[in-house]
């Protein structure tokens, strides 16, 4: 753009190109980050001081894509976007994420960044832009945020890294590893693999790094160029004397209710702690200073102060379980009557029901597609995480992010699995019954489980876990394997791995402290595999392999092949053929433009009969073969006969008979029908026939009469 401050990077022979100055000059920073023809725009906007009673940091992150980007109108009645696609969803919570822990202890003023794609060239997607945008506004904000990081996206195809691939090579590439960084080390990893292994995944990462640091160092330069200094702030913590006298009031009741096996009897007891502490601080401090949400914040350092000095430095869990323990787990499936393909899996009081339906190719997900790769999916994993998991009651409302990010997750865990080319859409639903720690991955495994009920021939199962850490000053850093959903609040890491016994398929790695160390990270990697080793052990207990049958209330499909030029016959006009055949049959009836039709039906008869009918549509004339045929068409040279629908042939006035011919009419009528054998099928696609020839064969006589 015209009239800006730029500054440019080379990535792996790429340009990507930072810009600032020129639009949304009221916000508190803005920038664009373009790749190839791909740009974002971000814009942070902040408010001056913090909400009252506010106990947390109200940051917001929105990404929306505009059609105008590809050069397309918006779909339906009023032509104008609507409310964000899952998409824009799962790229806001890629954006949020690697951001939210890098601002400042203490800071709580609402802060808003909002994200939107203003071009887009269908080969490179959004997502890392996304990051690389807002992080360079918030660099050149006066905002208390630690920056700046980098994103890069990783592929690999015939064993090469790619920086930053394009929807092509992506296609061709056996890993998708959104990596993001500050300029030392990871912050943030998401994406899916083909079993790449623990080493490879950590080589991708190490990889990515080197894109990284020139990202850092370009934002860098970016608000120097402004004329901005280099950023100071200080970070306030809560109030030290406060939380001294809470330590002293609470300390130890806090401790003992902490390290209670059972969720809900955790919660009652440090129910009661907190409001026996709550009351003594406000006679001490009094109401208007001790508010319930200044509290709340004291108690939270108190009890991650507790949990965590447990691990460092006793070596103790709250709920008792060695640092590399799995909870007790359970396999079933199986379970509901009718449905396509059920199961049930709990780790410990993480429970989960998944069930699997089976559809057709009409059941397909259309996707907009506005920066490229697919515009159509066929297996779709929906998570729903009710109220009653966590034993609460909420308001029932529609889809949340969380909800949305986590199917996500785990729907690309398994999707590496599934069957090239399987001709059903497959839809796995997860519904979390039971919440306590990491219930996305519980979804992998119920998932992986269900789809195994249903038949669906899966290469290998998927299990996942997730791998926890604490870390503490001059002490060793502590991986824990199977984390609560309290060790996830107190702790520094939520590092979820899924995959196969032979590598990883999903990753998502969400960090509360400023980096984690690479050793960490192998570690990690390890651990999260010694334990997904131990599920699927238990998940093969229940179900070892698919089923080699699908369900009896699946849908039955048949495939056949045709030639492409025959799918006007086979539809007909209007659709008239095809409608047809799906009414009489009770079919439903898939054709691709390669010639593929697919054909469902429950019921195996109606099946045999849709094909019949497919068949004799599209059937190719097969020289030597004998066909009955009526005759279209008279002239002097011979007949014109329709022996399969829609496509005729010739028979030449010396094969009608065995005899000397005349007039054609003397043999044969306009609409009578007669045998006739194919003779040859010319390269133009003409068909020369004999009906004299198949009179012969047939032993009949071809006179007439």
């Amino acid at each position: 753009m015209k009239n800006t401050t730029s500054v440019a990077v080379n990535l792996g022979g790429k340009t990507m190109t930072f810009e600032t100055g020129l639009l949304a000059r009221q916000a508190a920073g803005q920038a664009t980050c373009q790749l190839g023809e791909t740009m974002v725009f971000s814009a942070v906007t902040s408010t001056s001081k913090p909400r009252e009673g506010i106990d947390f940091f109200p940051l917001q992150v929105e990404y929306r894509e505009r059609f105008y980007a590809a050069g397309r109108f918006p779909g339906g009645y009023f032509k104008r976007e609507g409310r964000p696609t899952e998409k824009e969803i799962l790229t806001a919570r890629v954006t949020d994420r690697p951001i939210r822990p890098l601002f400042a202890e203490g800071f709580f003023n609402d802060v808003q960044i909002n994200n939107a794609l203003m071009t887009a060239d269908g080969e490179h997607e959004s997502d890392i832009l996304s990051i690389n945008a807002a992080s360079a506004a918030l660099m050149l904000s006066e905002l208390p945020f630690l920056g700046p990081i980098g994103a890069v996206r990783v592929g690999r195809v015939d064993g090469q890294f790619i920086l930053n691939p394009t929807q092509q090579q992506l296609k061709a590439s056996d890993l998708d590893l959104v990596y993001v960084g500050r300029r030392d080390l990871p912050m943030m990893i998401e994406g899916s693999a083909k079993e790449i292994s623990n080493a490879d995944m950590v080589a991708a990462m190490k990889f990515g790094h080197e894109g990284v640091v020139a990202i850092c160092d370009a934002q860098l330069e970016l608000r120097a160029k402004m004329g901005l200094p280099p950023k100071t702030f200080t970070e306030t913590g809560p109030d030290a004397e406060q939380v001294a006298k809470l330590r002293e009031i609470a300390g130890a009741d806090l401790e003992a209710a902490l390290f209670t096996v059972k969720k809900l009897e955790r919660q009652e007891k440090m129910g009661k702690v907190f409001e026996a502490a709550f009351a003594k601080m406000q006679e001490i401090y009094g109401e208007e200073v001790m508010t319930e949400n200044r509290f709340k914040m004291l108690f939270d350092v108190i009890e991650i102060e507790i949990v965590r000095k447990g691990v460092l430095e006793k070596g103790k869990r709250m709920d008792g379980r060695a640092m590399d323990e799995l909870r007790p787990l359970i396999a079933d499936v199986a379970l509901l009557p009718r449905v396509h393909g059920s199961a049930l899996f709990s780790r410990g009081e993480t429970q989960a029901i998944a069930v699997a339906t089976l559809g057709t190719g009409q059941d397909e997900q259309e996707m907009d597609g506005l920066t490229g790769g697919d515009t159509k999916k066929r297996f779709t994993l929906h998570y729903n995480f009710p109220p009653y998991s966590t034993g609460e009651v909420k308001r029932l409302g529609g889809l949340n992010r969380r909800e949305i990010g986590h199917g996500a997750l785990a729907e690309r865990s398994i999707a590496q699995m599934m069957p090239a080319d399987y001709p059903y859409t497959v839809r796995v639903v997860s519904e979390i019954m039971g919440s306590n720690g990491s219930s996305s991955m519980a979804s992998v495994c119920v998932g992986t489980l269900a789809l195994m009920d249903a038949g669906v021939p899966l290469k290998k199962p998927v299990a996942g876990i997730s791998i926890g850490l604490v870390t503490g000053a001059s002490q060793k850093p502590v991986l824990l394997t199977d984390i609560l959903g309290a060790e996830d609040h107190c702790g520094d890491m939520d590092f979820k791995v899924a995959g196969t016994r032979d590598g990883i398929t999903g990753f998502q790695v969400d960090l509360k402290i400023r980096g984690l160390e690479w050793d960490l990270v192998a570690g990690a990697f390890d651990r999260a595999h010694a334990a997904r080793l131990k599920i699927l052990d238990t998940m093969q207990a229940a179900l070892p392999a698919p089923r080699p049958e699908l369900s009896p209330h699946a849908p039955r499909i048949m495939v056949v092949h045709i030639n492409p030029e025959k799918i006007g016959a086979l539809i007909g006009p209007g659709g008239k053929n095809i409608r047809r055949i799906t009414e009489t049959t009770g079919t439903q009836i898939d054709i691709e433009d390669d010639g593929k039709v697919s054909i469902f039906s429950n019921n195996k008869d109606n099946l045999d009969a849709a094909l019949r009918e497919v068949e004799a549509l599209t059937a190719e004339a097969e020289v030597g073969k004998i066909y009955r045929g009526a005759v279209t068409g008279i002239k002097d040279f011979g007949a014109f006969v329709e022996f399969l629908p829609g496509q005729e042939g010739l028979v030449h006035i010396s094969e009608l008979a065995d005899f000397r011919v005349n007039r054609t009419e003397d043999v044969v009528k306009m609409g009578e029908e007669i045998w006739v054998k194919v003779l040859s099928v010319e390269d133009n696609g003409k068909v020369r026939l004999s009906r004299k020839a198949a009179m012969a064969e047939k032993g009949e006589k071809s006179r007439k009469g």
